[in-house]
């Protein structure tokens, strides 16, 4: 069976390269960006079957991207990465159809689950 491919998308160096780690130990295979403009490129060339995608970042905002990524791919499971809570954010990207949120403060280990199951579930109804 081929390796499930995920994009990861964030500024912060340190935090793309353990949520990396983390995924790939997991099982994935992984691709980063370090900014929106990057990111949406690599979306077009890659065809991830899951997005991590930084709300704050510089060149193209997380949302907007995610504007973007919808208007060609409604399914692939996107999830917002923040350190900040912020209502609007939250608002915006479900509008979007964000598939959840990673808090950067918080245990990693059961966000990675989530992701794992919304990417098997997503594979389970493609077609």
């Amino acid at each position: 069976m081929d390796k499930k491919k995920i994009l990861v998308v964030d500024d912060e160096t340190d935090f793309l390269e353990m949520i990396k780690l983390r995924l790939e130990a997991s099982g994935y295979e992984v691709d980063t960006a370090i900014d929106g403009e990057e990111g949406l490129r690599k979306v077009k060339e890659g065809k991830p079957s899951a997005i991590l995608l930084d709300i704050l970042m510089p060149k193209v905002d997380g949302l907007t991207a995610l504007e973007r990524i919808r208007k060609t791919d409604k399914n692939v499971p996107v999830f917002m990465i923040t350190a900040f809570s912020n209502e609007e954010r939250f608002k915006t990207a479900n509008k979007f159809n964000a598939s959840g949120f990673i808090v950067k403060t918080s245990d990693l280990k059961k966000e990675i689950e989530n992701i794992t199951t919304a990417i098997r579930l997503a594979e389970r109804f493609k077609g």
